[in-house]
């Protein structure tokens, strides 16, 4: 039996608010988060509040950051939202404290049922754990557990859960080594991994 996309209907899909209240995030994140070319900081934490979401203290939102559904978004203290990032939580994304998501990362909890000839949407949550990065270009998908401390490298895709303390790279993405913590500073001749 051949897809049929005219027989698709997302009629089941629970969206979390009302018309009107989506219809006035678009026009808000846009202007506000799309178009605005600074920061804002902490203007963008109080209209995601206001807009349902759970945001900590010190979250750093940078220029062109989209976000799909704040009423489905939490993140915990001191977290980095790089530029261009998206975040399509159709399903719950949840971020815990001290977490960087670095420029044009996207956070994905939206697939559909390849098997079905309607196409079906199918919806998971994201989870980030404390410590967390995810490295510039990255993509997460539906339903992936992103271990404490783990991290992603750039350009890398993730479709299943992370260790804590792992680094995972490539496409589909692998576990390279464990992180380790330095307690001083780095030479400067050392050379970075190149996760951003």
């Amino acid at each position: 039996m051949p897809v049929d996309l005219s027989s698709y209907s997302s009629a089941a899909f629970d969206r979390g608010a009302g018309r009107l209240r989506e219809s006035l995030w678009l026009l808000v994140s846009l202007l506000l988060f799309r178009l605005c070319p600074v920061s804002l900081s902490p203007l963008k934490r109080t209209v995601l509040r206001a807009f349902g979401a759970k945001i900590g203290r010190g979250v750093t939102i940078k220029p062109q950051v989209k976000i799909t559904f704040p009423w489905k978004l939490e993140i915990g203290d001191f977290v980095w939202l790089g530029e261009e990032c998206w975040l399509l939580n159709l399903d719950r994304i949840t971020i815990g404290n001290n977490v960087c998501i670095s420029q044009r990362a996207f956070l994905c909890t939206g697939n559909h049922n390849y098997r079905r000839p309607t196409f079906d949407l199918i919806v998971k949550p994201i989870t980030v754990e404390d410590g967390a990065w995810l490295g510039a270009g990255c993509w997460v998908g539906p339903g992936v557990k992103i271990g404490s401390h783990a991290i992603l490298t750039a350009c890398s895709m993730m479709s299943s859960d992370m260790e804590p303390w792992g680094i995972y790279q490539g496409n589909p993405a692998a576990f390279v080594k464990r992180r380790t913590m330095e307690t001083s500073h780095p030479s400067a001749q050392e050379k970075p991994l190149g996760i951003n």
